[in-house]
């Protein structure tokens, strides 16, 4: 059950198909090849997944800032990252530039390197401590822990930049705006009666469709200056937004025009239509 034990042989798996691929000739038994490959691919996720557990487990409070992950697009933060970055790091190395371009590849080299000489030093600090005291982490296996966290993180937040355009401080703070916006909307529909608690608490499919809708004609009129200010030129707005600039323009001349109760009877049909 020791960490350190579970790090000893997810090392070990590792250590021992990175030489049965290293004695067999690619060319010849092409299959056979992809099967290791494959199996390095999860023998490395699995050794990323506990070594992960030790930092929580060792450094807890001087793990790297992870913050940054919220600039990244939604379909990147998937579980295995952290492995895809690894095999970046590798293919990096060897010179190969599979994803990003070759200028690109060139300046991340260095960290690509540096990532790598770590995680060595890491699994071989790591083996030793796991034979002697398993039970244990010195400050000089915390040192090399704290050393790989950080290299880890800088290598991904730049290996990432280069892919794809993170998001800026100010669409993250638009999209809080919106997060906001739907708070508000939600409390308000549930002080009028459109929603009840325990339509929320059940996770009623409906809601995938009422929220939104309410937060339309809340961002218009009853928060006129969040996130759905036309005031603001289409630039300004989230990306979620602005390329329904002018349809939303129309909605807001429409729905001025409704006296209360006409604009209560609309929100409850948002309520319930399909």
């Amino acid at each position: 059950p020791r960490l350190l034990a579970q790090f000893f042989f997810a090392d070990e798996r590792v250590t021992r198909v990175v030489a049965e691929i290293n004695g067999l000739d690619a060319e010849l038994d092409p299959q056979q090849y992809l099967v290791l490959l494959n199996q390095l691919h999860l023998s490395q996720a699995h050794l990323l997944a506990v070594l992960e557990r030790i930092m929580e487990e060792c450094i807890p409070t001087q793990r790297h800032s992870r913050d940054y992950l919220v600039k990244f697009p939604e379909e990147l933060l998937v579980d295995n990252l952290g492995n895809h970055m690894l095999f970046a790091a590798e293919c990096l190395l060897a010179g190969t530039f599979l994803e990003v371009e070759e200028a690109d590849g060139a300046q991340l080299r260095p960290q690509a390197r540096n990532l790598l000489c770590s995680l060595e030093l890491v699994r071989k600090v790591l083996r030793e401590q796991s034979l002697s005291q398993p039970g244990s982490y010195p400050e000089a296996v915390q040192a090399v822990l704290i050393q790989f966290d950080r290299l880890f993180a800088e290598f991904e937040l730049s290996y990432v930049s280069s892919l794809v355009v993170v998001k800026s401080p100010e669409e993250i703070y638009r999209q809080q705006e919106i997060i906001v916006l739907f708070c508000e909307t939600v409390e308000r529909a549930l002080l009028l009666g459109y929603l009840t608690q325990e339509m929320i608490d059940g996770y009623e499919p409906l809601l995938m469709f009422t929220i939104p809708r309410l937060a339309i004609i809340s961002g218009l009129l009853i928060y006129p200056e969040g996130p759905l200010s036309l005031e603001r030129s289409p630039e300004q707005m989230s990306r979620v937004f602005s390329p329904f600039y002018n349809l939303l323009k129309k909605i807001r001349d429409l729905l001025r025009v409704l006296s209360a109760e006409e604009l209560c009877l609309l929100e409850r049909s948002l309520c319930t239509a399909e």
